[in-house]
């Protein structure tokens, strides 16, 4: 989900790459996305950025599972 929601908002989808890491409080997802890309991803103020872990975490949670998002530059 997570890579289909940045691939409707980046210019070159090809360059998202997602990180999976397991730990105790559930799942993070690393997202990696082109520089020149990173502004649509984060948004005005981080909205963007916050409506996609909301999303995530959503349906991360319908599955019962504890997910986390980072965006890494």
């Amino acid at each position: 989900m997570l890579e289909y929601l940045a691939g409707q908002i980046v210019d070159d989808p090809s360059a998202i790459h997602v990180e999976v890491e397991q730990g105790r409080g559930g799942v993070t997802l690393r997202l990696h996305v082109a520089p020149d890309d990173m502004g649509k991803v984060i948004g005005k103020r981080g909205r963007v950025a916050q409506s996609i872990r909301t999303l995530v975490r959503a349906a991360g949670a319908r599955e019962g599972i504890g997910v986390n998002v980072d965006i890494v530059d």
